[in-house]
């Protein structure tokens, strides 16, 4: 399994989630992830290189944005963004630009 880095975005939502099975999903989706890095929907255009993954709850829909880097220590899941689908593309590329 991948290590895992979490950017402050993606942090402050996981952090205010008090819906127990949506953050039991979501930590099920980060374990997945770092078990596959590949398993979710790789972005094109603005987001290239960005990963979406999608997570149904509720009847809402939620994403998560990661990608893959590289460190001295090897490849590291970098989770981006966290949030409802509502909006979620326009403030992940404000947030990376």
């Amino acid at each position: 399994m991948l290590p895992v880095t979490i950017l402050p975005p993606a942090n402050k939502f996981l952090k205010k989630i008090k819906d127990k099975q949506l953050k039991k999903k979501y930590k099920e989706a980060i374990r997945e992830i770092r078990k596959d890095p590949d398993i979710g929907e790789l972005k094109r255009g603005d987001l290239a290189g960005i990963y979406g993954y999608d997570i149904k709850h509720n009847g809402v829909n939620y994403e998560l944005a990661y990608r893959v880097s590289v460190n001295e220590q090897g490849e590291v899941v970098v989770i981006i963004m966290a949030g409802t689908r509502e909006n979620f593309y326009e403030a992940l590329k404000k947030y990376i630009n």
